[in-house]
């Protein structure tokens, strides 16, 4: 069975994957589990094909930058692989899951053989400099209430039987967004209280409903365009 053409990036790709099947390997994970830690010298490439991990970056002291989450069809690792550099950040499942680990020289083998997949490789590289880029200048120009909402709106995913509203699911933890926004839980905490207040946000089992992304969204570009 040719479970590498299974894989998202290699879709359609103009090599024979078969040959490479034996020289990658498929590995289980567990919640907690360290994939990937920052300043490892390892140059291997993961495609997550079940379950959901964390990338961070932390500090020597301990604090945690959360970069976002990753589901399955996702890959990490690509730059060390490419460059031959230490690992830029860590990757902490948050599930039981499964990867597929390939090597570094085998990835080079596979992108640098099949223009498709290359394509690919330089699209996502790309649109993940574009998303740093954007969340580069939410940190340098707008506030912490601002940098919420912007978040929010980035978690969110349209509800379903509804035409305006955006849900996020499950709920994000305050401590988590703290984490992704650059603050403290309990400013989190009195954001949500405010908006909670406002109608802005509904809190439901299971998730978190921006009831009014459409102002969310008017606020964050307000307080960019005063900056």
């Amino acid at each position: 069975m040719n479970r590498l053409a299974g894989i998202p990036l290699f879709k359609d790709a103009e090599i024979d994957l078969s040959r490479f099947e034996t020289r990658v390997r498929w590995r289980n994970f567990l919640p907690g589990e360290i994939l990937v830690d920052f300043d490892d010298p390892s140059r291997d490439v993961f495609f997550l094909n079940s379950g959901d991990v964390r990338v961070l970056i932390r500090t020597r002291s301990g604090k945690e930058v959360i970069l976002g989450e990753m589901k399955p069809g996702a890959l990490f690792g690509e730059l060390a692989a490419l460059d031959g550099v230490k690992r830029s950040a860590n990757v902490t499942a948050l599930t039981r899951g499964e990867v597929c680990v390939m090597s570094a020289p085998v990835f080079q083998e596979i992108v640098f053989g099949a223009p498709t997949v290359a394509g690919r490789v330089f699209r996502l590289l790309t649109s993940r400099v574009r998303e740093l880029d954007a969340r580069l200048m939410e940190q340098t120009v707008l506030d912490l209430r601002h940098r919420l909402y912007s978040e929010l709106l980035r978690l969110s995913v349209p509800r379903q039987g509804s035409e305006t509203e955006r849900v996020v699911t499950p709920p994000p933890f305050h401590h988590v967004l703290a984490a992704r926004i650059g603050c403290r839980r309990e400013q989190v905490t009195r954001e949500f209280t405010a908006m909670d207040q406002e109608g802005l946000i509904e809190r439901k089992r299971g998730a978190l409903v921006l009831k009014r992304p459409d102002i969310l969204h008017a606020r964050v570009q307000a307080a960019l365009r005063e900056e």
